[in-house]
């Protein structure tokens, strides 16, 4: 298939191809994978930014130095975790260079998408449980906060949890393990 200009269209192509072809200096490539997980990459920076002040500078710089950087990214089937840990990173240096220590508040100021037919007790509810769930969040240690945070926002693999944090999986296993039990029983009452 092409596109309107006669040249192939990339926007269903797989990562792997658009990751190489903009290793190779493809902007059009770059930008499908720009278009494809910009959506993710600001979902994932707002679970680690306390605000939304800098979410889309956060997320634009991530993108800047990952085109800078495409050339060395080892296996291109795997730039969607790559993305997602220089987002990590620039937000983490952001939120410490505000605050001494990582205050990953994964849902606290999340945007709520009530359904219209929702009447105004659901959606307080639902504000509720976001916060009970943002509250049991900020209780857990940062290194299984975090891992929460990859696994279960960014979808990321325990092989990419374990690259992120630079531990072991057999680590990252049992960071999950410990935060889930802990997020499971504060979260009981919501079940």
């Amino acid at each position: 298939m092409t596109g309107p200009d006669g040249r192939p269209a990339l926007d269903g192509a797989d990562d792997r191809t658009l990751a190489g072809r903009a290793a190779d200096g493809d902007v059009e490539a770059f930008a499908v994978l720009v278009r494809r997980y910009t959506p993710l990459l600001r979902a994932y920076a707002r679970r680690i930014l306390s605000g939304t002040a800098s979410l889309d500078d956060i997320v634009q710089e991530s993108f800047v130095t990952a085109w800078q950087r495409l050339p060395e990214l080892d296996d291109p089937g795997r730039v969607r975790g790559w993305l997602m840990r220089i987002v990590s990173r620039k937000a983490i240096d952001e939120v410490r260079a505000v605050r001494p220590h990582l205050d990953l508040d994964a849902v606290e100021g999340a945007e709520l998408r009530a359904r219209p037919d929702e009447g105004p007790e659901r959606r307080a509810e639902h504000r509720a449980e976001l916060t009970a769930l943002a509250d049991a969040l900020a209780e857990l240690p940062g290194a299984q906060r975090e891992a929460w945070v990859l696994r279960e926002i960014g979808g990321c693999s325990y092989d990419e949890i374990a690259e992120q944090l630079d531990q072991p999986v057999s680590t990252v296993r049992g960071l999950l393990a410990r935060a889930r039990k802990h997020i499971i029983v504060r979260m009981e009452e919501w079940r």
